[in-house]
């Protein structure tokens, strides 16, 4: 069985999804580039519908208030200590499918990762409202991608299906919350963890450079454990 690569799961909702993005783009780019990235969201009425169908079930659990308002703050902190500015957005009527759906076909146009820098930018350093068509069509103007593909991806029969997939994979590596970062069997859930991943990854990079014929694997010193007894910087 082919070993699967490392991968980050990230949503386009998620503060600390950003917030990982941007230490990930900006103090690792070798590993953001070394790595697969998926998306994972909470799915709309009809998207429930298809997983249901699929006996796919995500472990997605609402939020609690006191939850809620302690990232409020934690998030905030995390931003000044990083010296990036932020405005929380307020989603009025949120739905997640609008620009994660999108996000697909922003990467079969080879623009993936421009389009989630572009959400990123519009959600957490403007407060705009991302479950607006109209945002997406504005990206899609912005990077020069067709602005009602983008806009439209959550009414296509075929974005949907490939939605439904994405899913699967999460549902198929046990994700629970984001940033979620696998390196073959070490899971690692949460923006605190990422140092974690990144010393993983690396250290596994420089074992196949250096000796291709003896797998030593990664040595302890360079893991965080896996799982979380608390909060680590991540959204359930």
């Amino acid at each position: 069985m082919a070993v699967k690569p490392p991968r980050w799961y990230f949503s386009l909702r998620s503060p600390y999804s950003w917030l990982a993005y941007r230490e990930l783009t900006e103090n690792a780019p070798d590993v953001a580039d070394a790595i697969e990235w998926r998306p994972y969201w909470e799915p709309d009425e009809v998207s429930e519908g298809l997983l249901a169908d699929a006996g796919i079930h995500l472990p997605y659990v609402a939020m609690s208030k006191e939850k809620h308002f302690y990232i409020l703050q934690d998030v905030k902190r995390a931003a000044i200590e990083r010296g990036l500015r932020m405005v929380w957005p307020i989603d009025t009527a949120p739905n997640w499918d609008i620009s994660h759906l999108a996000y697909l076909v922003a990467e079969d146009a080879g623009r993936g990762r421009d389009f989630i820098d572009a959400v990123y930018r519009a959600r957490w350093e403007n407060g705009i409202d991302i479950s607006e068509r109209a945002t997406m069509a504005a990206i899609g103007h912005e990077l020069g991608l067709d602005p009602d593909a983008l806009a439209g991806a959550a009414d296509d029969p075929q974005i949907r299906r490939r939605g439904i997939e994405a899913l699967r994979a999460v549902d198929r590596d046990g994700v629970f919350g984001v940033p979620f970062f696998i390196h073959r069997h070490d899971k690692f859930w949460g923006l605190d963890r990422l140092s974690g991943f990144v010393a993983s990854v690396r250290a596994k990079t420089r074992t196949v450079i250096e000796q291709p014929e003896n797998d030593r694997g990664i040595e302890p010193a360079l893991l965080v454990p896996a799982g979380d007894a608390g909060h680590a910087g991540g959204c359930g």
